[in-house]
């Protein structure tokens, strides 16, 4: 596991899924998108700088080559108020050289050459357009596979944040991530590459009992719900998106409690403007996803817990390798 120099304390990072926008419900298509969003990124990243936090935003190939994108964020990014990563979504990423279809939607998926050559691609042309080169990287739909990991250390990531615990994807091609740590781990000996996963927590009385219990659960919606309804058991993710403002501060208090290091909050930027994800369809739920960051960031600060960003948190690990007693 990582450790962090004494005195760090317990901080939070939010990151954004920065992408194009799509029909969720519909097969993927290489050219089926939009970017009618963007525009709306120079709001909330002035609401950010207003409540003193730094996003990442994890940028896919769209947005990467968005000319409004790169003005919007540029500035803030060179000033340290905002930090860019990259995010690959391969069926818009070139080189096409694969059929699109749901397992190669994982890049991890893809023979290595490609799922290299779609990387490399991408971090060039995130440099280019936001003036800085990305150093924390997650998979489109969490997509990691067995050659991801050398391609990201061979590009000089130092984080990779793909990683959703509590979540299993395996069903449809991806990854399992449900047995994963909550907390940071380095993923080489080397101490080259830390693993920030996003964070999901159970709560409830039932909650010691969620790792067996949920995944056993997942044929079983009404079961899942009824637990969740009368206080058993919820699984929570930290995002505005399918958890309300009060379930995300009950995941808040249960991570903090639990000595979580950093708390990593995560969106899809679409979710910025109405009718483009199912989690914000009209501005009136436009209001309400801001009012939970309002709440969300209000109850971090009053949990002593602080903002942090890529930059803060490789300043803050502690390097040295413990002692083997003997």
């Amino acid at each position: 596991m990582v450790r962090f120099r004494s005195g760090t304390g317990q901080r939070f990072i939010l990151t954004v899924d920065a992408e194009e926008e799509f029909d969720w419900t519909q097969p993927l298509d290489r050219t089926g998108f939009g970017l009618n969003h963007v525009s709306r990124l120079a709001k909330f990243q002035e609401f950010c700088e207003a409540q003193g936090v730094v996003p990442l935003y994890l940028v896919d190939y769209p947005l990467a080559t968005s000319e409004m994108a790169g003005d919007i964020l540029r500035d803030a990014i060179a000033a340290g108020r905002a930090e860019v990563g990259v995010q690959l979504h391969p069926w818009v990423n070139p080189p096409f050289d694969e059929e699109v279809n749901e397992f190669n939607s994982f890049s991890g998926n893809l023979p290595e050459p490609l799922e290299r050559a779609k990387f490399t691609m991408l971090r060039d042309a995130i440099e280019k357009n936001f003036g800085a080169a990305p150093l924390a990287y997650r998979a489109g739909r969490y997509g990691v596979g067995p050659n991801t990991v050398p391609i990201l250390k061979d590009c000089g990531i130092a984080v990779d944040t793909s990683a959703r615990a509590r979540f299993d994807y395996s069903a449809t091609g991806g990854a399992n991530f449900r047995d994963l740590p909550v907390s940071p781990w380095w993923v080489d000996e080397e101490r080259r590459l830390m693993e920030m996963p996003l964070t999901t927590v159970f709560w409830g009385p039932l909650r010691k009992q969620g790792h067996w219990l949920y995944p056993r659960m997942w044929r079983i919606p009404r079961l899942r719900g009824a637990l969740a309804k009368f206080g058993l058991l919820e699984r929570i993710p930290l995002t505005p998106e399918g958890v309300t403002a009060k379930e995300a501060l009950r995941g808040i208090d249960i991570a903090i409690d639990d000595g979580l290091p950093i708390l990593v909050f995560s969106f899809h930027s679409p979710s910025l403007a109405s009718g483009f994800t199912p989690y914000v369809r009209s501005e009136e739920d436009l209001d309400k996803f801001y009012d939970w960051w309002r709440a969300a960031f209000a109850y971090l600060a009053s949990r002593n817990v602080s903002s942090t960003s890529i930059k803060g948190i490789m300043e803050s690990v502690e390097l040295a390798i413990p002692a083997n007693p003997s």
